[in-house]
């Protein structure tokens, strides 16, 4: 199976031409984080406990908080989050910074998905079209304009 479809993880990358210095700083403020993703009280620091939040979507039992929780961080290189509903929800979200050519190869990684469970392989494929079609670029396009 092609590692792009393994059912406990989405793995995406995309080039950003700038360097990771600016990069960095679209995915550690929180006000240019409330700009690609959601409003959030994150700080880039090691146990820094934090939320995103958005619309609740009820039919799915979502109350539109994501707790989460600062794992690892290596300046211009790695950011590493948990990300969870506390309720079914219990994943890692890691973003890896490579330098490339004058840009940045930027690498997403959501882990944790049962693959076992149909709720968290829906959320797995609805996420993963999130972060490909609409993430990703808004990062690069905000980047674009620090």
């Amino acid at each position: 199976m092609p590692h792009d479809e393994d059912p406990r993880a989405i793995r995406i990358d995309q080039f950003i031409a700038h360097p990771p210095a600016k990069v960095w700083r679209a995915l550690t403020e929180p006000d240019l984080v409330a700009r690609w993703l959601m409003p959030n009280d994150f700080k880039p620091e090691i146990g820094h406990r934090f939320t995103f939040t958005t619309t609740p979507k009820k039919a799915v039992g979502f109350d539109g908080i994501v707790y989460c929780e600062v794992l690892e961080v290596e300046r211009e290189k790695l950011l590493k989050i948990s990300w969870s509903d506390r309720k079914r929800a219990d994943w890692t979200v890691t973003w890896r910074l490579e330098p490339e050519g004058k840009g940045t190869r930027l690498f997403l990684d959501h882990e944790g998905f049962d693959p076992d469970d149909e709720a968290q392989q829906l959320s797995r494929r609805i996420m993963g079209g999130g972060w490909r079609s609409s993430v990703l670029p808004a990062i690069a396009a905000l980047v674009a304009d620090l």
